[in-house]
């Protein structure tokens, strides 16, 4: 067994696990202090709109995080600020979210958690064990100094890893290393705040190191999900050495980048904000949400969106169903993905060689909302007949096709076998895939429907008959065996 060194050449030479290429499918948990108020303005698709009509400052005031409670009430005259101020009054603080969260979270039950996500078809749930309020979700043993108390009364992260590794899926633990609100003053009002106020002092970078690793000791977690950067004076390759010589078949998130002192000091500069809050606004409007990629991560993490085409480097997109991942009720059921918009982002993610890490935001009690609920078993339902095409699969030779009718197609592959998802339903008797050429030794049957399927190849293009048994679904899956040469 490799045994790593503190140094970047050293912790390069890991290799993805395939447990991580076969699971697919997470689910992220976001519950905290922040699931009692549960608001951010419901604004969906709306947000990058606001970024590029109003700027960075109402792009943070309207931001539709209900885990960034915190700052967005911070915000003067922000929609956040007057919902906290009519809701709680200005006197009452953040931090006295504790004791009600610590009081409502005696109802929760890890065991129905860990249920309800195998009912769901996960392979492996993320916990979030502190955000950028530092309020942790374990007991450690490494107070905070700042806050000594600031912790749930409940080992959280300790019953939900147990509960869900005895039902057989993977546990990974997020972790804010780049900004905690109890080190720093948080008024996050551009990027440059976002990286500019992550605290670097040595107390910091201390206690954030002792619980990395209590979560590494204590827990062995399979996947070290960080946010919002690293301190830069941090020793980060010991820590990724610490972590696989722990846990060899881990791996860890690519939010790890450690802002370098020549972009610190361009960023004190009038000019030098500007540039930075122009580039990243432009990357945010062409881009998507994705962040800078460090010199080592196991795989990358965009967020709200995705890529258009096979990524050889492995990746997974996290998002949540509505627009935030902490619960927010401002949200309703027609700002959540539907079963059918959930299942085809699915399969395209896996298509191109992605997992889909998607956020379920709980009330302050444990409960999952029941609209949550309901989008992702349909969702599990899918999987009970298509799992196969998924679970276990590499990306094929391409990602995407199409259908004389219009009908957009994906691809996936495992040992001798071509998946082959339909994302609409198909209107005749038989449908032609363009550009797909089979052996004439190929069997083609439709998930979910007994027997073997009559086919014809009329040159490159394959006509394949649909079924009048094929039941309605999200999407339609056709095997291939043996599966074509290209």
């Amino acid at each position: 067994m490799t045994k790593f060194q503190a140094t970047l050449k050293s912790v390069k030479k890991h290799k993805v696990p395939d447990w991580f290429h076969d699971a697919k499918f997470g689910i992220f948990i976001h519950w905290g202090l922040y699931s009692i108020p549960a608001f951010a303005p419901s604004n969906k698709g709306e947000n990058l709109k606001i970024l590029a009509k109003e700027g960075w400052t109402a792009y943070y005031a309207h931001n539709p995080y209900a885990e960034w409670y915190l700052n967005s009430m911070k915000i003067t005259d922000s929609p956040t600020q007057k919902y906290h101020f009519k809701s709680y009054g200005k006197d009452f603080s953040y931090e006295d979210f504790a004791p009600i969260f610590n009081e409502a979270i005696q109802d929760w039950d890890p065991e129905e958690w860990a249920d309800l996500f195998k009912q769901m078809g996960a392979k492996y749930v993320v916990l979030v064990t502190k955000h950028l309020d530092g309020f942790l979700m374990w007991p450690s043993k490494y107070s905070n100094p700042k806050k000594k108390t600031y912790c749930a009364n409940r080992d959280i992260v300790g019953e939900l890893t147990k509960a869900v590794r005895e039902r057989g899926m993977k546990m990974g633990l997020y972790y804010s290393s780049g900004l905690d609100s109890t080190f720093v003053n948080l008024e996050i009002k551009d990027v440059v705040d976002e990286f500019g106020k992550a605290p670097n002092s040595p107390e910091y970078i201390e206690m954030i190191d002792s619980h990395w690793k209590e979560l590494i000791d204590v827990y062995k977690p399979s996947i070290l999900w960080n946010d919002i950067g690293y301190p830069k004076d941090a020793n980060l390759y010991e820590l990724f050495a610490y972590y696989y010589n722990k846990v060899p078949d881990g791996v860890v998130n690519d939010r790890w980048m450690q802002v370098s002192n020549i972009l610190r000091r361009l960023a004190t500069t009038k000019i030098g904000r500007i540039i930075i809050c122009w580039y990243v606004k432009r990357m945010f409007l062409t881009k998507g949400i994705v962040s800078p990629t460090p010199p080592h991560c196991d795989f990358t993490t965009p967020e709200y969106s995705s890529y258009s085409k096979i990524v050889d480097k492995k990746w997974e997109t996290t998002r949540g169903l509505g627009t935030s991942f902490g619960l927010n009720r401002s949200e309703k059921a027609e700002n959540y993905l539907t079963v059918e918009e959930l299942v085809r982002l699915f399969v395209d993610v896996v298509s191109k060689n992605g997992n889909l890490l998607l956020n379920l935001g709980s009330e302050a009690n444990g409960t999952i909302p029941e609209v949550q609920k309901i989008r992702v078993l349909g969702l599990g339902k899918w999987l009970e007949t298509n799992g196969q095409a998924v679970f276990g699969t590499r990306r094929w030779i391409r990602a995407e096709g199409k259908t004389t009718e219009g009908i957009e197609i994906r691809f996936t592959q495992k040992a001798n076998k071509l998946f082959v998802f339909l994302l609409d339903t198909p209107k005749g008797s038989a449908i032609t895939i363009n550009s797909l050429k089979l052996l004439k030794k190929s069997k083609v049957k439709w998930l979910g429907c007994d027997g073997l399927i009559d086919w014809i190849q009329k040159g490159d293009d394959l006509t394949i008959n649909v079924p009048k048994t094929l039941s309605k679904s999200p999407v339609y899956t056709l095997t291939i065996t043996p599966k074509p040469p290209n």
